[in-house]
């Protein structure tokens, strides 16, 4: 697995924060890398970022580049159970334990410091990472995330592939807006961004709405911010990415 990771200079003299970014539906590591414009604020805030893959690559695995959603540069950062994804195709492990391990282990980090941020499909995925590990993120946001992925089809098409049909398999556990349902953690604020002229929010791919009702109802705090005559691209991303860091900051350098 590939992953990009920027180190600001103050990490020559102590220990920094991390903030891991998912990238979203097609992307590999080296999208954020490219176009994100985040390594500036990084180095203002003094914190590490780290930014894997979409997906295993190179196993040729039958049917796994036939379709962008699906397959290669779509893992949607779950743990598979279907064949033949189960083996490799679980990105939801690899984020939450073997990265952090990994890099942990060889970089000049806060163990166990550490936030959590993506774009569309990886604002999902950084959501449900968050909501599933309770304490292990100390913060949470995303860009246009997939709210609820169990009613898009997007979702419902990754979640039938890697996880087998809605009414024999567990597709909540991989749901933000079903997961703050039963959050029981620590305090966490779900920082959404999300683009108004975004057209996979009028296509009712992302479904923002369904998780703030949702968060109202758990009693989960939730802030929306709504950008108006703004995309789904990373020109939105590249606008905004310095306010979410700014924000992650805010936590992990408490």
């Amino acid at each position: 697995m590939k992953f990009g990771i920027y180190l600001p200079s103050q990490i020559e003299d102590k220990k920094l924060p991390v903030i891991y970014w998912l990238s979203g539906l097609t992307c590999s590591e080296a999208n954020f890398i490219e176009k994100s414009g985040a390594q500036r604020y990084a180095q203002e805030y003094g914190v590490v970022i780290v930014n894997p893959d979409t997906s295993p690559r190179g196993l040729n695995i039958s049917g796994d580049k036939d379709n962008w959603d699906f397959g290669e540069g779509a893992g949607f950062y779950v743990d598979a159970t279907e064949e033949p994804w189960k083996k490799n195709y679980n990105m939801f492990s690899y984020v939450t334990k073997e990265l952090i391990e990994i890099i942990s282990t060889n970089f000049n980090v806060i163990e166990g410091t550490q936030s959590i941020m993506g774009h569309s499909m990886g604002g999902h995925g950084a959501l449900i990472c968050a909501l599933k590990n309770p304490g292990l993120y100390q913060s949470v946001s995303a860009f246009a995330p997939i709210c609820n992925p169990s009613k898009c089809a997007w979702g419902r098409k990754a979640f039938e592939g890697y996880l087998g049909p809605q009414e024999t398999s567990n597709w909540s556990d991989w749901d933000a807006t079903e997961l703050v349902k039963v959050y029981n953690g620590p305090p966490l604020c779900l920082f959404i961004d999300q683009g108004a002229a975004d057209k996979f929010l009028q296509e009712e791919q992302l479904l923002p709405n369904n998780l703030v009702e949702a968060c109202k109802i758990a009693k989960v705090p939730i802030i929306l911010n709504k950008r108006e005559g703004y995309d789904h691209s990373y020109f939105y991303i590249s606008s905004f990415i310095g306010e979410h860091i700014k924000h992650h900051s805010g936590y992990l350098q408490k």
